[in-house]
Parts: structure tokens; sequence; C-alpha cells
């Protein structure tokens, strides 16, 4: 049990990654640091990750033109990002057993795909420096002394004093990992601005049913076009996971909060160019050779040339071509529908999946009030606001864990 009457000189409320680096780093520098976690072990939403896989950073060490994916927020974290960027976090992770890989994209993943192997780097770091863990325990707040936050109140009334304080609660994405967006609370309590979470980064539910019977198919390079009112609003190309409820995958998850937006103003659909590396010529020529090729062959059977075999009933289906009819029988209208079809399968989207599906939320405390030298909040000099706390919206592709890395890091170097 920790001793009520210890004063720490940090303490970090959230043992995720932002929390982990921040409290490696505060201990690495000698500083004595409590890390307060709620659920029985650290780094729970990080091991689901990437499905399992950890996407650790993405390959771009370019501060400017990574920053540029944060949109408007590239301002605000040139400063925390010139410290501790992506060449720092490969270093940090290389020099501590893990080696990596560099998959479309740009996105760096452990070399044997396993986000344990992240975890266990970060749980290393933070027992080699001796920071003292305490999990199991929910924090209920903060208590201030004017403008300095005094201690931590904890679930059962035990309050925890420190010199400072190092927030790293997360947002609101997969609640079941412990982010319920507590620190949000907390800080709105203090008098900080939060913008209210949305989910961010999140799969998406289809109204057709026949997407169902594709679950768990991949698709590696997928022309995406958003309608609304038959006018493009966004065009995508990238991979695709069919789920049993709709769609997820890279290019999917960074679209979901357009869609989400559009949705609020009528119906959305999406047109799914399967095989974008063909024009619509060069797909009518490749379909005129197979059916020559293959011409006492039934319709049915042809297809495994251009598309993967789950497809194939699917799109038999929606073709309505005899499944049955040789391929020399496919008249030539059948033949420029198929065309038509295969750069175009429109399907209607339902909603969005909620906060507990969605991979990071929006929202959190404005930039404005946090100092990005020092990730110190500029209305209590001894918090340091860390991770996805912070109003940062981006895209999928290792550009979340990047941001907890980076304000974790320069949060505890600078306490």
């Amino acid at each position: 049990m920790i001793k009520e009457d210890k004063i720490w000189d940090v303490i970090v409320i959230g043992g995720g990654p932002a929390g982990m680096m921040a409290a490696g780093r505060a201990a690495e520098r000698g500083l004595s640091v409590l890390l307060i976690e709620k659920n029985e072990k650290l780094g729970k939403k990080l091991l689901i990750t990437g499905g399992g896989r950890c996407n650790v950073t993405n390959a771009e060490e370019n501060v400017r033109k990574l920053l540029s994916k944060y949109k408007d927020s590239d301002k605000f974290l040139f400063s925390a990002f010139s410290q501790y960027g992506v060449k720092e976090t490969l270093d940090f992770f290389h020099s501590n057993g893990m080696e990596t890989k560099i998959e479309p994209g740009n996105r760096i993943f452990p070399i044997n795909d396993k986000s344990q192997s992240v975890l266990d780097v970060l749980v290393s770091y933070i027992k080699k420096n001796k920071v003292t863990i305490q999990s199991n325990s929910p924090v209920t707040g903060f208590v201030k002394d004017g403008s300095q936050i005094d201690s931590v109140r904890l679930a059962d009334g035990i309050e925890i004093k420190a010199k400072s304080f190092i927030l790293a609660t997360g947002g609101k994405s997969r609640p079941e990992t412990g982010s319920t967006g507590d620190g949000f609370n907390w800080l709105r309590e203090l008098g900080h601005t939060i913008t209210d979470s949305e989910p961010c980064l999140v799969p998406i539910s289809i109204k057709d049913s026949w997407l169902k019977k594709l679950q768990g198919v991949t698709l590696p390079e997928v022309k995406i076009t958003v309608l609304q009112n038959n006018e493009k609003q966004e065009i995508k190309k990238g991979k695709i996971l069919f789920t049993h409820f709709g769609l997820s995958g890279p290019s999917i998850l960074n679209m979901s909060k357009d869609i989400g937006e559009l949705l609020k103003y009528g119906s959305v659909f999406l047109s799914l160019d399967i095989l974008s590396n063909l024009d619509y010529g060069q797909l009518n020529l490749r379909l005129q050779e197979i059916f020559q090729k293959e011409s006492k062959k039934k319709f049915k059977n042809c297809l495994g040339e251009l598309i993967p075999s789950a497809l194939i009933p699917i799109v038999i289906e929606l073709s309505k071509i005899n499944p049955d009819i040789q391929a020399n029988g496919v008249s030539r209208e059948e033949r420029l529908g198929l065309v038509q079809l295969l750069k175009d399968i429109r399907i209607e989207v339902k909603d969005l999946l909620g906060t507990d599906k969605a991979i990071i939320t929006s929202g959190g405390v404005s930039l404005e009030e946090i100092n990005f030298k020092t990730m110190q909040s500029k209305l209590y000099p001894n918090l340091y606001l860390i991770g996805d706390i912070l109003d940062i919206d981006r895209p999928s592709g290792g550009y979340s864990l990047q941001l907890c890395w980076t304000t974790g890091f320069v949060a505890g170097d600078s306490v």
C-alpha cells in the first residue's frame, strides 16, 4: 500500500502508452514517480490496437510533413515533436530490443506483429527506472490549492500528494479498456475548456445485407468514393475489411468522421471500385480475353482470375448474369454491366459504430491552454496533459501512438 503521508515528485494518472512513457522518462531523471492505473494491468487498450499488432508509429521522419497529418494542430505540436519525434521513438524501441518493420502507408509495426512486445518494452522501462505502480486504483479527481494541484483523490477516499501531476487518462474510445472520459470531467472542474468527444476513426455500418457474407474478407487496393445526392464528397484508395456489420480498414477509418458529418444532412452512399488498377476500357478488354480463353466454362467459374473467390457469388448475384451460362454466352450488354459493377459497387451507409468501437475519439482539452514545450497546463503549472486527453484529430496510420510517445516523453522530461 502507498503511504498517504509521502509527497511524490510526480504522480502519473493513466497506465496507457503516454502515461508509461511519461512515468519512465521522469523516473529515468531520478524523480520519485507513482503511476496510478484504474485497471488491474497496464496497457489494456495498447494490446488491442492495430488488431493486436500495434501500429507503433509512422515512418515519416520529416517533422513538418508528419505534422501536416494532425490538421490544424500542427502549429501547436511542432515544439513537442522537435524534441521527440519518429526517429527518437524508433531509437527507443530498437535500443530496447524490439525490431520493427514498415508496411504500406509508412505504418510501422513490431516485426513479430505482437502488441505485447510494445507493452513489454514499456513495462521493462518503467520498472528499470523504479516507477512505483498502483493498479486497481480508480481516481475520482484532483484536490487543488489555489493555482496548484495538491493531490489526487482515489475512489476509496485516500488522497495522495505530489509536487507535479501528469494526466494521461485518454479519451472515450473503447470504454471497456478504461477510457471512459473521466479526465475530461476533472479538467472541466478545474476550469479547462473541453470540446465534447465524438467517435473518430470508427468502422462503418452498412445497410446492404449481402456484406455480411464477406465477413473477414480483405481487399488490398480499393478506390472508395463517398457520395451524397449523387455528388462526390471524398475519394480515398486503400485496404478495406468486410465485417459482420459493414466495413473497416485504414481507408474507411480515415473517412469515418467526414461520413458521420454527411449523415447529419441525408443519405450517404459508398462506391467501391474493387479493380482500381484497371480503367473501364482495360477491364472490358480483360473480361473479353477471359471469356474468350474460357469460352466453354460456366460464367461462375471464370471470375477467379479477377477477384477473390469469396466475392464471386456476390458479384454474380449483383450482376444478375446466369451463373451457369457458358462464358461465350455472356452478352455484350451483360459484360459492360459487369464492368460497371466491378468499378462501382454501390452500398448505403447505415451509421458509424459508437464510441465502444472507435479507435480514437475527437475532442478534448483546448490546445490554447497547454504549453507544448513542456505539456504544462497554463492554468495549473504543476499539471501536465498528454496523449488522447488533447483535442487533436489525426488519421489512422501510427499517428495516435506517436502523439502518445511524443507528449509523454516531453512531459516526463520537463516535469
